[in-house]
């Protein structure tokens, strides 16, 4: 039985008091069971009591008594106690709470979904670094968290769309092109501009696609190193991005928001709304209506739009694509942008609650040897993501980025997240599901077969650590949904290695499953073998959440 199948066995009993009339309460619509911390207290614990006695009109252990009586003749269920004010102390039969198990074998690769976001269209924009440089450790940890949480939305049933936002307009792109015009003609670096190898590299794949550039005028030579330098750029983030793991579903222009007259279409939206204005020859979004600290300027005095026009134009274009929510992962320096994001959702006629969330995600450093990892010699000024995946690997880099929540700084230790030792988080989880798949695979070889979940005697796995492995399982479901309704993929992977991950590792200390030498095969075989199925499930399907793999060996 899982919690939430004893949820419902909660509520089920509530609605019979209700309707013999023992309670006049409203049935909740949910009923919360948690674990309790102290095992002896049972394998679940529920306040559903306490939550009714007021509208009950009656003391809390006197509605637990009535609940409690029902509760305890239901199928699955050992003994029910009551505790303290009103508490519900629940232990399931070992049978019981052996289906567990088989829930999540036959469940397979879908344990743990749920529809919970079912029909929310989501647009999640993350990374989004400029597009002159390569992908570096600053836009890394969004892309470990990012994908991550596309993941768990999707996996919480919403439809989800990655979008990268190409700043490919402003003076940076400018400098940027300087820079590789610079860098072919063999001239020195131009003030502010960018350095490095890169820089080198990049502007001769310029010339290699285009060889004749340097003959042309300078002002078209530039503007030719522009839209070639971008495609080079572009297929170099997004070449780290797909060794990372991480492919985006759009990867959307900012100059295009004016080719395509995005631009004009959300002035008019935001004029029918009554929130512009002009002052000072320049024209306004009046934000402060909303809670901004300032009006913020939309087209400035010489006629030029402002970087606010361009975000007024993306979130409005993002609406008119049909997205009911807009998720923006900004980095750490962008908190000034939330309130006038907020502000601008709002001025545009949507409530920010419910079409628009901004997330910041605070810095990573990266330690070797304790100290900070020196710069990359290619690019200059910065640890690229190629550098990092060279130094720890793609999973360790992508579990060890999401299990720490985003808002936090956090250092990452090379030396610590490639040792192969248990004080390693994510080789802790890897290696419980290179175990789980070795014992299934020792048992073929010896001729045993997988068990099939309903043949099996369930009401064996009653060992003390069996119990706790089964009540970790049976937590994931929950464990998604939540993890997926907060926007924390770290909840997942801190549940991985503290819950499942070390239940696995005193299971296999004290459960023998395997016969050794010419010993028969005991009667424990066949549904241990069946919990080191559905532990190597939740382990593949929890890694999986977080773009991280499950090795068969290791």
């Amino acid at each position: 039985m899982t919690p939430d199948e004893l949820a419902a066995v909660l509520r089920a009993a509530v609605a019979a008091a209700v309707d013999a009339g023992e309670l006049t309460a409203a049935v909740p619509a949910e009923v919360v069971v948690e674990r309790p911390r102290n095992r002896d207290h049972g394998d679940y614990a529920t306040s559903v009591a306490l939550q009714l006695a007021k509208s009950a009109a009656r003391p809390p252990r006197e509605v637990a008594e009535l609940l409690a009586a029902r509760v305890r003749t239901a199928d699955g269920i050992a003994s029910v106690d009551i505790a303290g004010p009103g508490f519900l102390n629940v232990r399931l039969a070992e049978a019981a709470l052996g289906k567990v198990a088989v829930s999540v074998v036959r469940a397979g690769a879908s344990y743990g979904r749920n529809d919970a976001l079912s029909g929310q269209t989501v647009n999640l924009e993350f990374v989004s670094a400029n597009p002159t440089g390569p992908a570096h450790v600053g836009s890394v940890r969004w892309a470990a968290v990012g994908d991550a949480l596309a993941r768990l939305l999707e996996a919480s049933g919403a439809k989800v769309t990655r979008e990268y936002y190409v700043n490919d307009a402003g003076v940076q792109i400018d400098r940027f092109s300087e820079s590789l015009f610079a860098a072919a003609s063999g001239a020195p670096t131009p003030p502010e501009g960018y350095q490095g190898e890169y820089i080198g590299e990049w502007a001769q794949r310029a010339l290699e696609r285009e060889p004749g550039i340097l003959d042309l005028p300078p002002d078209e030579a530039l503007e030719r190193f522009r839209v070639l330098g971008l495609q080079v750029a572009i297929e170099e983030i997004r070449g780290s991005l797909a060794e990372f793991g991480v492919e985006f579903d759009v990867w959307f222009s900012e100059a295009s928001l004016t080719e395509s007259g995005a631009v004009d279409r959300a002035l008019a939206r935001l004029r029918e709304q009554g929130h512009v204005f002009e002052a000072d020859d320049a024209v306004w979004l009046r934000t402060t209506d909303f809670g901004d600290d300032k009006d913020r300027v939309l087209v400035k005095s010489d006629g030029t739009g402002t970087y606010f026009l361009s975000d007024a134009a993306y979130y409005v274009d993002k609406r008119a694509r049909g997205f009911d929510r807009c998720i923006y992962m900004l980095g750490a320096d962008h908190h000034g942008y939330v309130g006038r994001l907020r502000a601008l959702a709002a001025c545009a006629g949507d409530d920010p609650a419910q079409t628009l969330e901004v997330r910041i995600g605070q810095l990573v450093n990266v330690l070797q040897a304790g100290l900070p990892v020196k710069m990359s010699k290619r690019a200059g000024t910065m640890v690229t993501l190629e550098d990092l995946v060279a130094l720890t690997g793609v999973d360790a880099a992508r579990y060890t980025l999401a299990r720490s929540s985003s808002d936090t700084t956090m250092d990452l230790d090379v030396d610590v997240v490639t040792r192969q030792t248990s004080d390693n988080p994510v080789f802790y989880v890897q290696y419980a599901a290179t175990r789980a798949a070795s014992v299934l695979r020792n048992a073929a070889e010896m001729g045993i077969p997988e068990p099939t979940p309903g043949e099996v005697d369930l009401s064996l796995l009653s060992h003390p650590q069996e119990t706790e492995l089964l009540l970790a399982l049976g937590e994931f479901p929950r464990v998604v949904a939540s993890a997926a309704e907060l926007r924390e993929p770290h909840r997942v992977a801190r549940y991985l290695e503290e819950t499942v991950a070390k239940a696995a590792q005193r299971f296999w200390d004290e459960c023998q499953v395997l016969p050794k030498g010419d010993a028969e095969i005991a009667p424990t075989t066949a549904p241990r073998l069946l919990l080191w199925r559905a532990t190597r499930t939740v382990l593949e399907n929890g890694l999986g959440l977080l773009g991280v793999t499950a090795p068969e060996r290791m």
